[in-house]
């Protein structure tokens, strides 16, 4: 086992959704010698980090700069959970993309692994595109997935380049699925449908849901899999710290389910009668759309990952009655 008590960890993304819960369990462990490296604009996410507990912060443009010049000020480093990314899957501007997700991945990895530092890195479900390729974690199939959008591709890209240089040997890749949960207010249009239908429970009494386009899938049958942030950090603590750990990981449930039940969670936690409204899919978004994603975790629970806890209808319950209802984000 790695032991996180020795030097710094240091956490890319560390004030966005999935990053400030890693700093949180990571607190709830004991731990706060964390250096959290994020950009901090007017979203809002700042307000994440008010409750936890770290060593220190460096904006993205200032780590650069000191990873290229070899500075000292990084040397207490040992661990480093890259999180750190442009998410959107909207976004159309390749050239950002790429320069965030791939040029910045591949500076830290290379820089990390010269170091001989634990370097554990955010991949993305999204890269496995319609899921006609299957959605295995080995290295050996990643040549035959094809991404539907600028951001999985960024993500591949950066999957690819590991493995084809021998980086994977040495790190670890964690293909998130549909992550939800506390933490997630600042993203926008890309935070969770859990998160947008509270919101349309308590503004007008129903939740709206895409209707389907293909005769296979019915309106709301469409299917992801949906994990709590609080099991995907557990899951991605566990990988940074087993030592045999490495190459690309599926983090998810390893169960699909549809829109539908947790449109129906959500409901259920509130404690009201179902209300749902399909909507037309946006034409930009219909070519690109996944109807199906579901994780296979076996070489996680391989090294002895005990399971995700939270399954869908208690983990929706918990972000609703405990974070959403009464306007909280996650606290050690």
């Amino acid at each position: 086992m790695i032991d996180l008590t020795k030097g710094k960890i240091l956490v890319t993304g560390g004030a966005g959704f999935i990053g400030s819960a890693l700093v949180w369990a990571l607190n709830r462990q004991g731990l706060d010698n964390i250096l959290i490296c994020d950009q901090l604009s007017s979203d809002g996410k700042w307000r994440n980090l008010v409750p936890l507990r770290f060593d220190d912060f460096i904006p993205p443009d200032e780590l650069i700069d000191r990873v290229k010049k070899e500075s000292d000020s990084l040397e207490d480093v040992r661990t480093v959970f890259h999180l750190g990314a442009c998410s959107a899957t909207t976004e159309k501007d390749l050239g950002y993309l790429m320069r965030n997700n791939f040029e910045f991945t591949k500076l830290l990895a290379e820089w990390s692994l010269g170091r001989r530092l634990r370097f554990v890195y955010a991949s993305s479900a999204a890269t496995y595109g319609d899921g006609s390729a299957g959605m295995d974690d080995t290295e050996k199939v990643l040549d035959r997935f094809r991404p539907l959008n600028g951001y999985a591709f960024s993500k591949h890209r950066f999957d690819l380049y590991a493995a084809r240089h021998g980086l994977l040997e040495h790190s670890v890749g964690l293909k998130y699925f549909n992550i939800f949960g506390p933490n997630e207010g600042h993203k926008g249009e890309m935070r969770s449908v859990v998160h947008k239908a509270f919101q349309q429970v308590q503004a007008n009494g129903k939740i709206q849901l895409f209707k389907s386009y293909r005769p296979d899938y019915g309106d709301g049958e469409q299917k992801r899999d949906f994990l709590y942030v609080k099991d995907a950090v557990e899951m991605t603590i566990f990988l940074g710290t087993h030592s045999s750990a490495r190459g690309i990981y599926n983090l998810g449930f390893g169960r699909a389910r549809t829109w539908l039940d947790l449109a129906n969670s959500v409901f259920r936690a509130l404690g009201k009668e179902p209300n749902i409204e399909f909507i037309e899919m946006p034409e930009s978004l219909r070519a690109h759309y996944q109807y199906f994603t579901e994780a296979t975790i076996e070489k996680l629970l391989d090294l002895g990952f005990k399971g995700p806890q939270f399954p869908l209808e208690d983990a929706v319950t918990d972000y609703v009655q405990n974070y959403l209802l009464p306007e909280r984000s996650l606290e050690p």
